[in-house]
């Protein structure tokens, strides 16, 4: 309980007052929203990343390189042959001769969505062939719309060696 000092001598008893304080509750929210204002921007997930270009060493391109490309259509072609998916397996069997060490070198048209091209490259595994290359086209003095020429899918002639990472 507090108390009040009265100007009245009459009564020299101090009358309750029924007013709260409410100082130390000020406080301690004051205190309450610095400690979330400092701790709200450290539980946050999205992470700023500035990747660096890559540096690799390019790798030499083989004599007859495998390309599997998937279309704006999402067929799968093998070579310049159209191929289904069912008979994509039996397909590399036949051009790799067995050999499921042979890297074959992935390339996709621009607007194909990254779970498409996801699913040919578990067809990929699931095939039996592990050693895949993802194929682009270097961009050049920050042009980040390069494409091939006339708007078509790159042919590997129009691919620089550089550019062909593997993975």
């Amino acid at each position: 309980m507090a108390g009040s000092l009265n100007s009245s001598t009459e009564n020299d008893e101090m009358q309750e007052s029924h007013e709260i304080n409410v100082t130390p509750f000020i406080d301690v929210m004051l205190v309450l929203l610095i400690i979330f204002m400092v701790a709200a921007p450290l539980a946050t997930v999205d992470v700023k990343v500035d990747l660096p270009a890559s540096t690799a060493k390019p790798q030499e391109r083989p004599g007859d390189p495998l390309y599997v490309t998937v279309k704006r259509d999402l067929s799968i072609a093998v070579g310049e042959a159209v191929v289904p998916r069912e008979a994509l397996k039996e397909v590399l069997d036949a051009r790799t001769e067995g050999n499921h060490d042979t890297r074959i070198f992935l390339r996709a048209d621009r607007v194909v969505d990254y779970g498409d091209l996801m699913a040919v490259m578990n067809l990929l595994r699931e095939s039996g062939y592990l050693k895949f290359a993802l194929v682009g086209l270097e961009t050049i003095s920050g042009d980040a719309a390069a494409t091939a020429p006339s708007g078509r899918l790159p042919s590997p002639d129009d691919i620089p060696v550089e550019s062909i990472q593997a993975r």
